[in-house]
């Protein structure tokens, strides 16, 4: 296959000076690598061949504890972090970290743990697909009715989501969902669990109730099935909510985790608003390279990119 322009972009700006200069500026700072699922196994396996040979991966205890100043980080750490909880990273990414001593954390959305219910935006997208509509939203393509459906204010996409329901001519498919016990293998295997919530809301976008309910039954419900609470949160989005944060502090949480694509001080300012660099198992190996030295993030926000 014939590298797109994009890539041969990349491949030259990674080649560049100014790489080798975010390279050596970024090993005293911490890159949280910011998956979702694994749809490239190969690609992934590579992402952490060049982290082996460039970079430290380390442990989330080792990341909460440098925040807190009881210890400090080696120079070049990584954090190796998972959103939402796919069943790829227990099936394919778990196995590839494991062949390296590789530690990591996935934040779950501890409302689908045990079912077959598809995340929230997966369903709308089926039932689109299914003919289902709704009212006062216009005629748009199943990916934008999610996009829309991020925006809105989350009692608004709750009520999207039924009206879908009602109108779609069959039930979403199920998807399996990873289950407790599979939850347990993955703290055993070195992958810490991390707190998503419940359903995965935009938190800005609910009311002070419903963003605690969100965190506590999801706080809950993962006590029970891994013997204790998780100490970590990724905001969904990446969108922090101080109401969030009040309640995450009150719960002992010591840490939670934005979504900004951005490198992070070893010592964040707020343990509460840790950056993380958003990357994907389809990524290039070359981009992979400039996201993971700071050198993308650079880019992107002089392109306007948020």
């Amino acid at each position: 296959m014939r590298a797109q322009p994009e890539q041969w972009l990349d491949s030259a700006l990674r080649r560049s000076p100014a790489q080798r200069y975010f390279e050596r500026k970024a090993s005293q700072r911490l890159a949280v690598l910011a998956y979702h699922g694994i749809d490239d196994a190969d690609r992934f396996a590579r992402h952490m061949d060049h982290l082996r040979r460039t970079a430290r991966p380390i442990t989330l205890e080792a990341a909460l504890d440098a925040f807190e100043g009881r210890s400090a980080l080696p120079e070049r750490a990584a954090l190796i972090t998972f959103d939402d909880g796919h069943r790829s990273v227990y099936d394919v990414a778990m196995p590839i970290l494991g062949e390296r001593g590789f530690p990591a954390v996935v934040f779950v959305i501890a409302g689908v743990i045990g079912s077959e219910r598809p995340f929230w935006w997966t369903e709308v997208i089926d039932l689109a697909n299914r003919g289902g509509t709704v009212a006062g939203l216009g005629d748009r393509s199943p990916q934008d009715l999610v996009r829309t459906l991020k925006r809105v204010p989350d009692q608004r996409r709750a009520e999207a989501i039924e009206a879908l329901r009602r109108t779609a001519s069959a039930e979403a498919a199920p998807v399996a969902q990873l289950t407790g016990a599979e939850l347990r293998s993955l703290e055993s295997a070195g992958i810490a669990i991390g707190n998503h919530t419940w359903s995965h809301p935009s938190l800005p976008r609910c009311s002070p109730d419903v963003v605690r309910r969100e965190i506590v039954d999801a706080h809950e419900s993962l006590r029970g099935i891994l013997g204790h609470g998780p100490e970590a949160f990724a905001y969904p989005y990446g969108d922090a909510d101080g109401t969030a944060a009040a309640c995450l502090r009150g719960h002992g949480y010591r840490a939670a985790f934005l979504f900004d694509h951005h490198l992070s001080p070893t010592q964040p300012r707020d343990a509460f608003a840790v950056s993380r660099l958003r990357v994907n198992s389809t990524t290039t190996l070359d981009r992979f390279r400039m996201i993971s030295s700071g050198f993308h993030p650079s880019l992107h926000r002089l392109r306007g990119g948020a």
